[in-house]
């Protein structure tokens, strides 16, 4: 998902207004050979204009509830505390491509940056529970799904409900990348799902999720 093949790492651009969360932040890109710190700022004021200045691949925002994003042509990995379903489906619209607690560990914000990087969507569990409760029952396509889910495809479900991407489902389930992309590209076509938070979503609702 980064762009290893040719050596290079993700360029982050930093945004929090918290000198000592942002000192931290910076700490954690610093030490991960997958992520480069193009720059670090103090606000996410005037941060369309230094994307055009630094060219990042992705932005990292320590996030703020009472300032919506704006639409930045960047993808982004928000930290914010209890985001509501209105601010996140808002965020989702204007670019935000993942959305995880401030005190996400590397971990996991690791995997956010680098699915935001490869265009995908991730979001903390809690975060997916609360936009599936504000999706309207609707009616299945005739026949429901085209195909019943696997038990390794409920397992796999089940890890994205967690918040899981694709390296940590392999080594979970001791199989390699590729079959994860596999099974995640069934599940996507068996569920008529075109995302992973859709699926999640559409699993929870069908019961194939336990929460």
């Amino acid at each position: 998902m980064s762009r290893h093949n040719g050596g290079s790492s993700i360029r982050v651009l930093l945004a929090a207004a918290s000198a000592v969360r942002r000192a931290g932040l910076e700490a954690l890109i610093r030490r991960t050979p997958a992520l480069k710190l193009a720059g670090s700022l103090e606000s996410s004021h005037h941060l369309g204009q230094r994307v055009q200045d630094l060219a990042p691949d992705v932005i990292l925002l320590d996030a703020d509830r009472a300032h919506p994003l704006e639409p930045l042509g960047v993808p982004v990995v928000a930290l914010i505390d209890n985001p509501d379903a209105s601010w996140t489906a808002q965020s989702l619209r204007l670019g935000a491509k993942a959305i995880l607690p401030r005190e996400a560990a590397m971990d996991e914000i690791l995997p956010a940056l680098e699915a935001a990087y490869a265009g995908l969507v991730l979001l903390d569990p809690q975060v997916t529970l609360e936009l599936a409760a504000r999706v309207p029952p609707a009616a299945d396509p005739p026949g429901g799904m085209t195909e019943e889910l696997t038990p390794r495809e409920i397992e796999v479900l089940g890890m994205l409900a967690e918040g899981l991407g694709n390296r940590e489902i392999a080594s979970r389930l001791g199989i390699s990348d590729h079959t994860v992309k596999f099974h995640i590209s069934s599940i996507l076509d068996k569920l008529n799902a075109s995302s992973r938070t859709e699926a999640v979503t559409l699993g929870i609702r069908r019961g194939l999720v336990l929460l």
